[in-house]
């Protein structure tokens, strides 16, 4: 009896010795057609244990939206997940395939492109490698140039996500400031008067978000109910301007009336209750959009 209970716990750790860790996915691909299935297709042939998840596979937006996506998820995933982002208009050309490690100790593989901008700025960077494609590309696929995200970052992060391999062994080190990262305005308080950009828009029901996080908003001592003014640009051209009250919630205020709130990552928003914010007032997102909150 002795004897078999130790061969069972010997099994049992062998196999916990094995790390694993859940591998997000992140991609532009959509679900119209067998992209994503391919993509955790690799995954899994790399090992059938893995936990995978989606983050997204839909991204009307550009890069710096992409990097916002990741950004507003990644924080609520434990340490050693294992994020695949990919959203890569300049797939097969010259730009690096990067996997970081950050102070967090999450790791993310994607094209060095600016996806990782956020992440970087948030959680800093603990150590930056190049994704060595001799080694860590799905076999037989070194005539494909066009589905990296299949190819390279899925094989690579299921490898990493399965505990394959370490990630020291993902590929050559690399400068933490080699990391293409997109220029973008920060949140600053002017007198009375908050401003920032609009990464991203809420994309199931058109609300506003900033990046005016609630405690710049704070210095401005706003009470809620207390009326707001709001101008949106674009570049230099002004969008919308309107006066709305500062509330908790969207059904504090009448149907069809708009309001300034806190979103879920605790920055300032926009929205318009029971409508669409957005289509409304013709307003995008990107680092070309502007925003400024202030008392009336």
């Amino acid at each position: 009896m002795f004897r078999l209970f130790v061969a069972v716990m010997l099994v049992l750790f062998s196999e916990a010795a094995q790390a694993r860790s859940p591998l997000v996915l992140y991609t532009d691909f959509g679900t119209a057609d067998g992209a994503v299935s391919a993509v955790k297709g690799v995954a899994y042939s790399v090992s059938q244990d893995l936990l995978i998840s989606d983050l997204s596979h839909e991204n009307p937006g550009g890069i710096f939206t992409a990097a916002y996506r990741l950004y507003q998820a990644e924080t609520f995933w434990p340490k050693g997940s294992v994020f695949v982002a990919v959203v890569d208009p300049g797939v097969g050309t010259q730009r690096l395939a990067v996997a970081l490690e950050t102070n967090s100790g999450r790791y993310f593989l994607a094209p060095d492109n600016g996806l990782l901008t956020l992440v970087a700025e948030r959680e800093g960077v603990k150590e930056l490698r190049r994704i060595d494609e001799t080694v860590n590309r799905r076999p037989g696929s070194q005539d494909s140039h066009t589905f990296h995200g299949r190819d390279i970052f899925a094989y690579a992060g299921g490898r990493l996500a399965a505990g394959l391999m370490r990630f020291d062994q993902i590929g050559p080190k690399l400068a933490p400031d080699a990391l293409v990262k997109i220029p973008y305005r920060k949140a600053e308080r002017h007198g009375d008067v908050v401003a920032g950009i609009i990464p991203v828009l809420d994309a199931q029901y058109g609300n506003v978000w900033t990046n005016i996080p609630k405690a710049l908003f704070d210095e401005l001592k706003v009470e809620l109910g207390d009326e707001l003014r709001v101008r949106i640009r674009r570049g230099e051209q002004l969008v919308a301007e309107l006066v709305a009250p500062y509330r908790r919630t969207f059904g504090e205020v009448p149907e069809g009336s708009p309001l300034v709130y806190v979103n879920s990552l605790l920055d300032l928003a926009v929205a318009i209750n029971l409508d669409n914010f957005a289509k409304r007032h013709g307003v995008e997102s990107g680092p070309e959009w502007s925003i400024e909150i202030g008392r009336k």
